[in-house]
């Protein structure tokens, strides 16, 4: 059951990292699931080398959006988005 909870917050990160970098039009729900999820682990990853231990929902939370927009940089960075001309 803790899998499918995470998928859905995994979701939930992935569809609000997509929109703080502006690329909610060119993401479906299963790449803002796979962005969430990939982007909290690599948050985690690296809070811990950095010293941070977040706690409680809310930091975890504020540090798997941190790892999914850097995610989404990083991807954006590769040519897997390409940035909207303003």
């Amino acid at each position: 059951m803790s899998w499918i909870i995470s998928l859905i917050i995994g979701g939930i990160v992935g569809w609000l990292a997509s929109i703080v970098m502006k690329t909610n039009a060119q993401m479906g729900w299963i790449a803002n699931v796979l962005v969430g999820v990939v982007g909290a682990a690599l948050g985690n990853w690296i809070a811990g080398l950095i010293g941070l231990a977040p706690t409680g929902g809310v930091g975890r939370f504020v540090v798997a959006l941190l790892g999914a927009v850097v995610l989404i940089f990083i991807l954006r960075a590769l040519g897997f988005f390409k940035k909207k001309a303003a």
